[in-house]
């Protein structure tokens, strides 16, 4: 299977917590005013990479996570569902994903909702200018969400992810 990429961008820090490969996905419908990244809207814009090929890139790196971002990786769900199942049974790196969705949308997609099952932490809602907010960590504006993905599927309900690198455990 072959997954649209405009870009893969190593050992960043921005998109997440750590050390982590960014796969930016080509093709995004919801075209935010303000997006930082408009020129991934095109789906034709990007490279097409397959799942092996991304795998390959992203395994390399025994100490970075992983993040799907974009565009929006929910746009080509079944590609990217692939390679985060081949992520999770080859190695032990977290995951991460961006998406201008809900996660009560997801939920009703099936091929999108399968993706899920491999998202330790998803980043939802679309970029709202008005909304914006530089102080959030790994987020643009007020709306958008951090979920732990798996305890949000276990209790049935959005679990905020309550993430704070400034504390110190005593």
């Amino acid at each position: 299977m072959e997954i649209s990429i405009l870009d893969i961008v190593e050992d960043t820090t921005v998109d997440g917590p750590g050390f982590r490969t960014s796969i930016y996905a080509a093709g995004c419908g919801h075209r935010c005013p303000g997006c930082h990244n408009p020129e991934s809207w095109d789906i034709r814009r990007g490279k097409l990479m397959s799942v092996d090929s991304l795998l390959e890139k992203i395994l390399s790196d025994e100490f970075a996570n992983v993040t799907f971002s974009g565009g929006d990786p929910l746009y080509q769900a079944e590609g990217f569902t692939q390679l985060a199942r081949e992520i999770k049974l080859k190695s032990r790196k977290t995951i991460w994903c961006y998406t201008g969705l809900r996660f009560e949308t997801i939920l009703l997609n099936k091929k999108q909702a399968a993706l899920l099952r491999y998202i330790d932490v998803l980043v939802d809602g679309r970029y709202e200018q008005s909304l914006r907010n530089e102080s959030l960590l790994f987020r643009g504006s007020k709306n958008q969400r951090l979920i732990d993905v798996q305890s949000s599927l276990r209790e049935g309900r959005v679990v905020s992810l309550e993430y704070n690198p400034f504390v110190v455990a005593v």
